[in-house]
């Protein structure tokens, strides 16, 4: 039975948690075949939308923008004041570039929810980056995409097996908001849920 103190057991919330989302740019989506390029950027759009209403911080990181196009500006948007980091290291793994590891490490959470294109690749390498350096790591599967649903498949359970922890949109909304009681429920309920699912916010 896990011990009381394990941060897993711990639920996220807006005041533990930052969200990051990983090269999240035209030409990246064009190469999406796992699945339905609409859903996953609907499910990273309202991650962030949900991310902004509660004043979570976000990092948005971007890998050769001059080639792959600027961070999708639905997103960008949301998050006027912030920048959406060119990495000058053009690797994989987000958290290779300092720039953007330190964006994230300046919002002194201990928990972090990744997703990205492609899930096997710049997804799942800063994940494991967060991991071995002893965050406690969410991925947010259903905004994930990869070439193949093979590759997207193998790059979850690749992240699965190195101790991520797997998650929605929809359930991750519901973890930051925490209860009904949440003044900015009804919000979410308009912005976010309205558009996600048809579980919640039905019209």
């Amino acid at each position: 039975m896990p011990a009381a103190k394990d941060g897993n057991l711990e639920l996220l919330t807006d005041k533990n948690s930052a969200l990051v989302l990983v090269d999240y740019q035209p030409t990246m989506f064009s190469g999406v075949g796992s699945g339905d390029k609409t859903i996953i950027r609907n499910a990273a759009y309202c991650s962030a939308k949900a991310a902004s209403i509660l004043g979570v911080p976000v990092v948005l990181s971007t890998i050769n923008p001059d080639h792959n196009g600027k961070f999708i500006s639905d997103i960008q948007k949301l998050f006027p004041k912030e920048e959406a980091i060119a990495r000058k290291v053009p690797s994989f793994d987000a958290f290779e570039d300092e720039k953007t590891y330190a964006a994230f490490k300046k919002t002194g959470r201990k928990k972090v929810v990744v997703s990205g294109l492609w899930t096997s690749m710049c997804f799942c390498y800063t994940a494991l980056h967060a991991v071995r350096d002893g965050y406690e790591v969410y991925g947010l599967m259903d905004a994930g995409g990869d070439s193949t649903p093979d590759a997207h498949k193998c790059g979850i359970k690749r992240m699965l097996q190195a101790g991520v922890i797997p998650i929605t949109t929809e359930s991750l909304v519901s973890e930051w908001m925490h209860d009904w009681g949440n003044p900015k429920a009804m919000e979410l309920v308009r912005d976010v849920y309205s558009h996600y699912g048809y579980m919640i916010g039905l019209q």
